[in-house]
């Protein structure tokens, strides 16, 4: 944190100093956003955000990105009580102006060429992966998951202090990531909103046992507990492809569990560790006519799964295979139908683990333009296959101007409680909102 704390200071020190910045250039957003329960639930909330942002354009062709963000909730359901801060380091971690609000560096890099190569440095988003609704290698950032996943890509990562250099090979682009940030994925707190309930995720105590829930054993060795990572990107024939490879820590805390005999009757201790993983994967997509062919696989070598084992500590380690195949067409003016096949394979597999060895997953998305592209309707629906659940989520939105937008949708969870979608099925809602840039 010392050192990070130093390369912040000789960036703002570079910033200030007028011999240095030959231009400033100053814009932002400020949205709002409400949800309202249609079923009873207690999803409420009103979320105001404004994000400035400052580029500063150097002399020698370098720049420095920087964007705050300062978000309330008036209603106090999502932000930023409901959502735990532990999993989050110090020098990524929002600051507390009151119960309701909150203000955060979100991003803060320096980029520009040095020598043959492309640097990065600062607090950044670090985007890998192609898919649209769930996730397969956009692993990168951690996520926030205080609205699940309803909140958009952007929002809900976690910006994170990297060092990001890419270079050109011939025909391959090469990038290489540093990260040194300790940060995970932020959870909401139990009793919040969307707080997880599905035996898939959590595991459930039988009746009558006492838990006791141990904080989270965070990294925080500075150089041995860093993450790095390897792209490779290239044209072959007509495709586009990428190979990844990723040295992280799982951003999921697992829960491993003990159980003890005392007087007052038994305790499970649950005990929260990060466990490390290398990823290898790739993307690939290509073009045919009005139909774009796209994929992306990821290999994870250990992957920590809620098992009903008591002599595993209830958990269960196996690698994890994952992989998307997506179609999309544009065969129609103003029109984007996409579709997409989600598949999760636990490859070491064993009767104890909750979830199945193959989870599988359909999403699909039609989005269409009207009046010269300023009304926006689509609707997406995600399908898990396993458990019967999913989510579906129809949305329309008028740009007034180039500077305002608005919108009105609904969040529809339906399903069994035990599912990853069904678990959240009393949070059905309406969302209108409004968005400003200036």
């Amino acid at each position: 944190m010392k050192n990070q704390n130093i390369v912040t200071t000789a960036i703002l020190l570079a910033t200030l100093n007028p011999a240095f910045a030959a231009e400033i250039e100053f814009s932002g957003i400020a949205n709002t956003e409400l949800s309202s329960s249609i079923d009873g639930g207690d999803s409420d909330a009103l979320t105001i955000s404004v994000l400035p942002e400052w580029v500063v354009r150097f002399d020698n062709g370098w720049k420095l990105n920087s964007t705050l963000r300062l978000r309330a909730d008036v209603l106090d359901h999502l932000y930023p009580n409901a959502i735990s801060r532990d999993a989050v380091s110090n020098v990524s971690k929002s600051a507390l102006l009151s119960d309701h609000t909150e203000i955060e560096m979100r991003e803060f890099f320096l980029e520009g060429e040095f020598k043959n190569s492309y640097l990065t440095i600062g607090k950044q988003q670090i985007v890998w992966g192609q898919s649209d609704g769930l996730k397969v290698l956009d692993i990168v950032n951690p996520q926030s998951f205080n609205e699940f996943i309803l909140d958009n890509y952007e929002s809900s990562r976690i910006p994170l202090w990297a060092l990001n250099v890419e270079q050109t090979w011939g025909d391959w682009d090469m990038q290489f990531i540093w990260i040194p940030d300790k940060t995970y994925h932020s959870l909401p707190k139990q009793g919040a909103p969307f707080a997880f309930s599905s035996h898939e995720i959590v595991p459930v105590a039988p009746s009558g046992v006492n838990v006791q829930l141990n904080d989270a054993d965070r990294p925080n060795r500075f150089l041995a507990d860093s993450d790095a990572g390897l792209k490779a990107s290239t044209f072959i024939g007509g495709w586009d492809i990428s190979f990844n490879y990723l040295y992280q820590y799982n951003n999921l805390a697992v829960l491993y569990q003990d159980i003890s005999l005392l007087p007052s009757g038994p305790l499970v201790t649950v005990s929260q560790e990060y466990e490390r993983t290398h990823v290898i994967g790739g993307t690939f997509s290509n073009a045919f006519g009005d139909v774009v062919v796209r994929g992306e696989l990821g290999y994870f070598t250990d992957h920590y799964f809620i098992s009903e084992s008591i002599a595993e500590r209830g958990i269960s380690d196996s690698p994890e295979f994952n992989y998307v195949l997506g179609l999309d067409w544009t065969g129609i003016t103003d029109v984007f139908i996409s579709g997409q096949l989600f598949q999760s394979w636990i490859t070491d597999y064993n009767s104890s683990i909750v979830r199945d060895e193959v989870d599988t997953t359909l999403t699909f998305l039609y989005r269409q333009d009207f009046m010269y592209e300023t009304l926006e309707a689509e609707v997406l629906v995600i399908a898990n296959l396993n458990n019967g659940d999913g989510l579906i989520r129809p949305k329309i939105s008028y740009e007034w101007t180039n500077e305002l937008k608005t919108w009105l949708g609904f969040d529809v969870f339906y399903g069994d409680d035990d599912g990853l979608y069904g678990q959240f099925s009393d949070n059905n809602r309406l969302v209108v909102g409004m968005e400003i840039s200036f």
